[in-house]
C-alpha cells in the first residue's frame, strides 16, 4: 500500500501532466490552425487573380496543353508566387510544370469535384513526394488550374513546434518530479508530526505536542490536536493521583491492620489449644473463628505485597538456578501428591528464587483448593528462548469467558472452581501474574482437555548445565525426593 505522501506526489505529476497536456495541444492546434489559415487565405487570394483577372487576358485563350504553354501564363503565374500550375484541358494531355509531370492523377478525387463544378477548392495532400496546398478552380469555359503551394516550411515550422513542446513538457514534468515530494512533505509535515506525537503519547510521553506551523486547516487542525492531548493529560494525571491515593489508603491501611491482626492471631492460637476442652456448640464457633482470623492474616500478608508491587519497591535478587531443582523443591513442600515431570537435561535461568517459589506455590495451592483429590502434575518444558513451567490438575476447570480474568485482582471465578480463584483472597493468582512479569515472564491459562485448568509460567533461559550435572535434578514423588532417569514420570 503506498503511503498518503507518496499518492500525493503522484497526483501532482498527474495534474502537471495533463496540465502541459493540455496546454501543448491547445498551443499546437492554435499554431496549427493560423499557419494553415494564413497560407490557404494568401494561395486562395493568388489563384483567384489568376483565374479572374491573368486567365481572361490572355489573347488568344488557350485550348490545350500546347497554346497554354506558348500563352505565357505560367510565367506570370509564377511571378505572382511561389505556385506551379496543372492545367487539365479534359483531353486526357494536360499541362504541368516540370516537377509536376504526372501529377494531376494524385491530386484528390473530392478536389477535381469541387473544381469541376465551378468552384474554387483546396486540398492539404503531398505532390511530388512534397506536402503541399492545392488549390483549384475554373473559369467558364477555360481549363481546370490546379496551382500547387509548397507546404514545406508550414510542416518543418509545426515539426519544430512539437519538438519544442515535447521538450518543455518533459522539463516540466521532471520539476514536477523533483518538487512534487517537497510540496508534499511541506503540505503533510503537520499529519506526520501528529503521527509522531500520537505513537510518543502512546509510549506514554504525554507532553508530546504537534508544533504550529500556520493559521489554515493543518494550524487549526495542530490546535486542536494540542488541546486533545492537555486535556489527555489532565485526565491521566488526575487518574494517576486518584490511583496512588487509593493504593496509599490500601497499603496504609494494611499495615494498619498488621498489629491488631498479629494480637489476634496470637489469641486464636491459644484459643486454637483450648478447643478440645469446649463445649460442642462453643467449639464449633471456636473453630470458625481461629480459621476467619487465619483467612484475615493471609489477605491482609496478600494485599501488602500488592501494595508493594504498585508502590514499585519490588527488588530482584538474581542468580543461576537449575529450574528443575527449584521445582521438584517447591512440590515437595507445598503438594508432595503432584508428580513431576523434567527435561532430560537441566535447564537453567537467571531468576529469583524467592519469586519462583512464591509463583509455583501459589499455582500449587490454587491447585489444591479447586481441585482437591485430583491429580495434579507439574511438568518443565524448554522452549526457543525460554521454559514453561505447567502446573495442571484433574478439577472442574473453569468457564471460557473467565480464563482471561483469572489473574486479575480479586476476581472470582465459576463456582465450579470453589469460590475466588487463587485462593480465598482472590489474589493468589495475581500476585504471582505480578511475580511472573518481574522476572521478565508470564502466566498463560487454559482448560485441560478431559477436564481441568492447564496455567503455564513461561520463562527466559539463559544457558544450561554441563552434563554432567545432570543427575543433580531430584523429582518429587508423595512427599519424597529421588532421582529416576531424566525424562521420566514420577
Amino acid at each position: 500500500m503506498r503511503s498518503l505522501r507518496t499518492r500525493l506526489a503522484v497526483t501532482l505529476v498527474a495534474l502537471v501532466v495533463l496540465t502541459v497536456a493540455a496546454i501543448g495541444v491547445g498551443v499546437y492546434a492554435f499554431v496549427d490552425t493560423s499557419l494553415r489559415a494564413r497560407l490557404v487565405a494568401d494561395a486562395r487570394q493568388q489563384a483567384d487573380f489568376n483565374l479572374s483577372v491573368l486567365l481572361p487576358a490572355a489573347d488568344p485563350a488557350p485550348v490545350d496543353a500546347a497554346s497554354f504553354g506558348a500563352s505565357g501564363l505560367p510565367e506570370q503565374f509564377r511571378l505572382r508566387g511561389e505556385a506551379e500550375v496543372i492545367a487539365d484541358f479534359g483531353d486526357g494531355s494536360p499541362w504541368a510544370s516540370s516537377r509536376l509531370q504526372g501529377a494531376l492523377d494524385a491530386i484528390s478525387p473530392e478536389l477535381r469535384a469541387i473544381v469541376a463544378g465551378g468552384q474554387l477548392g483546396y486540398a492539404w495532400q503531398p505532390i511530388a513526394g512534397e506536402p503541399s496546398l492545392v488549390v483549384g478552380g475554373r473559369q467558364g469555359p477555360g481549363p481546370s488550374l490546379y496551382f500547387v503551394f509548397p507546404a514545406r516550411a508550414v510542416e518543418d515550422a509545426l515539426a519544430q513546434l512539437r519538438l519544442g513542446l515535447l521538450a518543455g513538457g518533459l522539463v516540466a514534468i521532471l520539476l514536477a518530479l523533483v518538487t512534487s515530494g517537497l510540496i508534499a512533505r511541506g503540505i503533510l509535515r503537520p499529519v506526520t508530526a501528529g503521527a509522531d506525537a500520537a505513537r510518543r503519547i502512546a509510549d506514554g510521553d504525554l507532553a508530546a505536542r504537534v508544533p504550529v506551523r500556520s493559521r489554515d486547516e493543518l494550524g487549526r487542525w495542530s490546535e486542536d490536536f494540542n488541546r486533545m492531548a492537555d486535556s489527555l493529560q489532565a485526565t491521566v494525571s488526575r487518574l494517576e493521583e486518584a490511583q496512588g491515593q487509593n493504593r496509599r489508603f490500601v497499603a496504609d491501611v494494611t499495615h494498619e491492620l498488621r498489629t491488631p491482626l498479629t494480637a489476634l492471631v496470637a489469641e486464636a492460637s491459644v484459643l486454637e489449644a483450648s478447643l478440645p476442652s469446649m463445649p460442642p456448640e462453643t467449639r464449633r464457633a471456636g473453630e470458625l473463628m481461629v480459621a476467619d482470623v487465619r483467612r484475615l492474616r493471609v489477605l491482609v500478608d496478600d494485599l501488602l505485597e500488592i501494595s508493594c508491587f504498585d508502590a514499585a519497591a519490588e527488588q530482584l535478587t538474581v542468580q543461576g538456578l537449575d529450574l528443575g531443582r527449584v521445582v521438584t523443591a517447591v512440590v515437595a513442600a507445598r503438594h508432595a501428591e503432584a508428580t513431576v515431570v523434567l527435561p532430560t537435561a537441566p535447564v537453567i535461568v537467571e531468576s529469583d528464587p524467592r519469586r519462583l517459589d512464591r509463583i509455583l506455590g501459589n499455582l500449587l495451592d490454587n491447585a489444591r483448593t479447586h481441585a482437591p483429590g485430583a491429580a495434579v502434575e507439574v511438568s518443565v518444558t524448554p522452549v526457543s528462548g525460554g521454559a514453561v513451567v505447567t502446573v495442571a490438575d484433574r478439577g472442574p476447570g473453569v468457564a471460557p469467558d473467565a480464563l482471561a480474568h483469572l489473574f486479575d485482582r480479586f476476581y472470582k471465578a465459576d463456582p465450579s472452581r470453589g469460590g475466588a480463584v487463587g485462593g480465598s483472597s482472590g489474589l493468589g493468582l495475581a500476585i504471582a501474574a505480578e511475580h511472573a512479569a518481574l522476572l521478565g515472564g508470564s502466566l498463560r491459562a487454559r482448560n485441560r482437555p478431559g477436564g481441568g485448568l492447564i496455567v503455564a509460567l513461561t520463562l527466559p533461559v539463559t544457558g544450561s548445565l554441563p552434563p554432567a550435572d545432570a543427575p543433580d535434578t531430584r523429582q518429587a514423588d508423595a512427599g519424597r525426593v529421588s532421582e529416576p532417569a531424566p525424562g521420566t514420570r514420577s
